[in-house]
């Protein structure tokens, strides 16, 4: 039984000036129909943590983050309470080494940022995992299958959502998607369908993993 249950959404933002940010192309839409599900399967407590994002569900726990180190400290704040993680959250990679404290000059002819990787909170989430169902997404462009099975491994999860961006997926900004989702048992893949039905499915995965463990 799945009574809590701890939903990571929406892109992250880093900052570069007090102007200027890097982010991704992340809706949160993903995350508000898993969450939205999650009240239709009768979960008692939702946490749902996530970035920049005008998809916020109704009646759950909310809390707003930015940054992916705002998003890591929230997430492994509640990582214990919750029997099942839902890392839906398009996570940036890496942050601006340097946050200017003014708005960087626009006369310039050019500028050059350095950027430094971010922690990897899935990782950290595997490698403290306890009793938690572990859910993790990933977006990849190439070597699709290979790099989704290593995630899978490395980060200990139990179900990863895999998404292959192409011209026929944009996936991002748009109201359906097709994923694969990859267990230790192999790979499923799914017809291109609304992020709505991707949310029930999922569920219906989640909770079969639950029985079957």
């Amino acid at each position: 039984m799945i009574n809590s249950v701890l939903i990571a959404s929406g892109p992250t933002i880093e900052p570069i000036d007090p102007v200027m940010f890097i982010t991704n192309h992340s809706s949160g839409k993903t995350g508000y129909y898993i969450a939205e599900e999650a009240k239709k399967r009768d979960v008692e407590r939702i946490i749902y943590i996530t970035g920049p994002s005008n998809y916020i569900p109704d009646n759950v726990d909310i809390i707003k983050v930015k940054t992916a180190i705002e998003m890591r400290e929230q997430v492994l704040k509640n990582y214990n309470d919750v029997d099942l993680v839902i890392m839906a959250a398009a996570v940036s990679d890496y942050t601006s080494a340097k946050i200017y404290p003014e708005k960087i000059d626009k006369d310039q002819e050019s500028i050059t940022l350095k950027f430094i990787k971010n922690p990897d909170i899935l990782s950290e989430l595997g490698n403290k995992k306890k009793k938690q169902i572990l859910i993790g997404f990933s977006v990849e462009t190439e070597n699709v299958f290979e790099n989704g099975q290593k995630k899978l491994k490395k980060n200990n999860l139990d179900l990863l959502v895999l998404t292959e961006i192409s011209e026929s997926n944009k996936a991002f900004n748009v109201d359906d998607n097709q994923v694969y989702f990859l267990t230790g048992n192999g790979i499923k893949a799914n017809k291109k369908m609304k992020k709505s039905d991707i949310a029930i499915i999922l569920w219906d995965e989640i909770l079969n993993l639950n029985l079957n463990k």
